[in-house]
């Protein structure tokens, strides 16, 4: 058995039946939704027509969220249904970042995920789901669409049929009979600050040269608030910091700095460690839930292969700063180099996280991996700077100034060019403009120029003392540079409509 939707949108009237049904039945809290009916109105007047489109969740057969749920709370059943199991739910809201259908919600009681589940308590009796039993017009059908003799099977093969958002690659299990294209599009109709009967959660933000069209306007829809906040775009930065000091300590006796800079960098590195994991632990509300990523994981999530990374690099270099304080610097820098690969694992790795997060178009673009690691490196050059300003010879510094500045300069530059650069798809493109129209990207990008130009000053002047105030300067400047821009990146991937 292979169950499925067809919403047949000939038939549907928008009486929203369907929506309070499923909220009556699975005691669904106010202000969320598993299924919702969206209005699209096309044309102007007096030529206007209103298209009503039922959205939900489309229980793919390569379902994202299944494939990105740290705990395998979600997951894919035999009989087609994506189920979702509450009691292993540790709110992580990843599964949320994953579907590019705005199906998941985060229930304000329990802090858990919850979705439809196809009514599983009833089809399980031989039942059909409550939405099914009380459309007046009988417009949702549901059934085994591997039953070539079923209604739903007969549907799909004697109707036109579309579904959304196939370019994901998903295979999603709704089918739509005769529905507006352009209401199965996220962001192809114009969005009005409140909707026809009520406010919105939060009024969209105008987007710089984008022109909305004028006879095609969605009146409702459900409101989905950003699922990530200040944690998220935090532990970028301060994962950034400890992946970048480990990054260049290596080099450090390379380039002449007596006993490599000693046990410095992996105390700071160990320190911004321990906030990153603090953020992502208490991001989760009920924090005693992460210990189920260690005793229940899904291998699959790199939220578990994050958690392993951060592991094996907090683990190296603890070691490597054991042999530091045991006066052992030249098995310490073995160590350091062993630990270079995990170092950038541990910065990149949010990359792969992101390329899970189907739904959000900005995140999964190319080259955020590399962008990562830069990032990194620049933020590691310059707190190098400052860390190692007492070396016995201010001359070294001048090799970790070309570094800090290469670096720092080379980020910035990336980061103009990624944002004005070819766009990969609208939704992308939307949330690349929203960045640029953050109150916050004008300070950012003068920290990052900042941080570049102190550390070229640096750079022409080898005079400990000053090299102290131009790596301040720099560390400062690129700490709130990228802290901003990193706030925007997170914000804006999620303000980019995607139901």
């Amino acid at each position: 058995m292979e169950l499925g939707f067809v919403i047949d949108q000939r038939r549907c009237i928008g009486c929203h039946a369907c929506t309070v049904a499923c909220k009556a039945e699975n005691d669904v809290p106010l202000g969320e939704f598993r299924t919702w009916v969206k209005y699209t109105e096309k044309g102007t007047f007096p030529q206007v027509r209103r298209h009503f489109t039922v959205l939900r969740c489309n229980h793919c057969d390569e379902a994202p969220c299944v494939e990105i749920c740290p705990v395998v709370a979600l997951h894919k059943r035999p009989d087609a249904i994506v189920d979702l199991d509450r009691d292993l739910c540790i709110g992580c809201r990843a599964c949320m970042q994953a579907c590019p259908y705005d199906a998941i919600y985060l229930n304000p009681h329990t802090l858990v995920a919850e979705k439809c589940h196809f009514c599983a308590h009833r089809t399980e009796l031989g039942l059909e789901p409550a939405c099914v039993v009380v459309c007046p017009e009988e417009a949702i059908v549901a059934g085994d669409v591997s039953d070539p003799g079923s209604k739903i099977a007969t549907l799909i093969r004697e109707q036109p049929t579309s579904r959304r958002r196939l370019e994901k690659g998903t295979k999603p299990r709704v089918w739509y009979v005769d529905a507006l294209e352009e209401s199965l599009t996220p962001g192809a109709a114009a969005e009005p600050s409140m909707w026809l009967w009520s406010d919105r959660r939060r009024a969209p933000r105008p987007v710089p040269g984008w022109e909305e069209p004028l006879d095609l306007r969605t009146t409702l829809n459900a409101d989905h608030p950003p699922a990530w906040g200040w944690h998220i775009w935090l532990y970028l930065w301060t994962k950034n910091v400890a992946a970048g000091l480990m990054l260049l300590a290596p080099l450090y006796a390379v380039l002449g700095v007596p006993n490599g800079g000693g046990a410095l960098p992996e105390i700071f590195a160990l320190a911004f460690l321990a906030v990153t994991g603090f953020l992502l632990v208490h991001d989760l509300g009920r924090p005693e839930r992460f210990l189920k990523i260690l005793f229940h994981p899904n291998a699959k999530s790199w939220l578990v292969k994050g958690t392993w990374v951060l592991v094996g690099f907090g683990a190296l270099t603890s070691g490597a700063l054991v042999l530091q304080l045991l006066e052992q610097p030249q098995i310490a820098q073995i160590l350091r180099w062993i630990n270079l690969p995990f170092a950038a694992l541990a910065s990149g790795y949010t990359a792969l996280l992101f390329a899970q997060c189907r739904g959000r178009d900005l995140w999964i673009e190319q080259g955020l991996f590399a962008q990562l690691v830069l990032q990194a490196g620049a933020l590691g050059g310059l707190f190098g700077l400052m860390l190692l300003r007492r070396a016995e010879d201010p001359g070294l510094f001048a090799p970790m100034a070309v570094a800090a500045f290469a670096l720092s300069f080379a980020n910035l530059a990336w980061t103009v060019v990624k944002l004005r650069g070819a766009r990969e798809s609208d939704g992308a493109a939307r949330a690349r403009d929203l960045i640029l129209a953050s109150r916050g990207i004008i300070p950012a990008f003068t920290g990052l120029a900042a941080a570049a130009v102190a550390a070229a000053l640096a750079l022409l002047n080898s005079r400990s003392a000053d090299i102290a105030m131009l790596g301040l300067l720099g560390c400062a400047g690129l700490s709130i540079g990228l802290l901003l821009y990193e706030r925007a990146f997170v914000n804006a991937g999620q303000e980019a409509p995607i139901s």
